[in-house]
């Protein structure tokens, strides 16, 4: 079995393993269920402050009412509401308030396999309110930190005069994420945070309202192609995390000849159960994206020291990223 830094399999050795542990990642980390964010060492970390060069700060997360209404047919938006028990006094709280309707982090609980369950074989009963197995307080409780990586797949098809189709929610394969990579003379490292830039999320909002309602309707997003090329060459980098600023991270709805049609089919084909439920990869969704991107267009350079802090729920499905890009 083919070994990479750290001890792990390469995705092909994955495939070799024995019964429901096949292409998992499952029993392989220290941290049982911290999953692909154990790719991010010390030295990872300490490696990840020469990214900071300018002293910029960037957050990267929408307003909790930003899509409002977005792709999602049952997240709305949280309404919220101030008060005050005497003169000087203010609190408030939120009501309806979906931990995924905006900028996320999805849990590996957010995604259960159809053939083999729950990531490292986590019983299905476990994963329900006030039980923390695979919640995303792992995260919170000891964040991913690490060297953040954009991918400006927008510049890059802007600049071959063959922009991305978001109106059509156009698949975008691996071979363009390499191409824009090259382009941009980026290696990536063992522990990177992968941030996808398409321009999907600052596309949408500048729609006018019936113009969101007619996207949400036609069930169509841009996102990556599904592939096993994708998921093998994701776990293959060590990737820790992937993130985008688009709807679902993959392209919605999946490609007809999605290999995962079969293995997944209460997901019609999409990637999200191989790289959660298998891999213990977190995804990221929604991001705001394009003022880093921009920025980093600036500079000539494409990292940036980067903080992901979930919000401390005990068990959450998933949370709001509260990512951080220092560049």
């Amino acid at each position: 079995m083919t070994s990479l830094a750290g001890n792990y399999p390469s995705f092909a050795g994955l495939l070799r393993r024995e019964g429901v542990l096949a292409g998992t990642s499952w029993e392989l980390f220290p941290e049982p269920t911290r999953g692909t964010p154990s790719f991010i060492t010390p030295g990872a970390i300490l490696e990840a402050r020469n990214c900071i060069r300018t002293g910029q700060v960037f957050g990267l997360d929408y307003p909790a009412d930003a899509f409002d209404p977005g792709m999602s047919l049952k997240r709305g938006a949280p309404r919220h509401t101030i008060y005050s028990s005497h003169p000087a006094h203010r609190d408030d709280y939120l009501d309806g308030y979906y931990l995924q309707g905006s900028t996320q982090i999805d849990g590996l609980r957010h995604r259960r396999a159809d053939d083999v369950g729950f990531y490292n074989g986590t019983p299905d009963d476990r994963i329900r309110e006030g039980t923390p197995d695979l919640g995303v307080q792992e995260w919170a409780d000891s964040p991913i930190v690490g060297r953040g990586v954009v991918v400006d797949l927008e510049g890059y098809r802007n600049g071959q005069g063959h922009p991305i189709d978001h109106a059509a929610g156009e698949p975008l394969g691996l071979d363009l994420i390499e191409a824009a990579l090259k382009k941009q003379s980026v290696s990536l490292l063992a522990g990177d945070i992968l941030m996808l830039h398409t321009g999907w999320c600052e596309w949408f909002l500048a729609l006018p309202p019936d113009g969101k309602q007619r996207t949400r309707d036609s069930r169509r997003a841009t996102g990556i192609a599904q592939s096993e090329d994708f998921v093998a060459w994701a776990w293959d980098h060590q990737l820790s995390l992937l993130a985008a600023d688009n709807f679902a991270l993959e392209c919605l709805p999946a490609v007809p000849g999605s290999p995962y049609r079969n293995s997944a089919p209460n997901d019609h084909g999409m990637m999200h159960q191989q790289l959660l439920a298998k891999l213990g990869m977190p995804l990221g969704e929604l991001w705001r994206l394009g003022p880093l991107t921009r920025h980093l267009r600036s500079t000539g350079n494409w990292d940036a020291f980067l903080s992901i802090k979930p919000l401390n729920i005990t068990g959450g499905t998933g949370s709001p990223a509260n990512a951080i890009a220092v560049t």
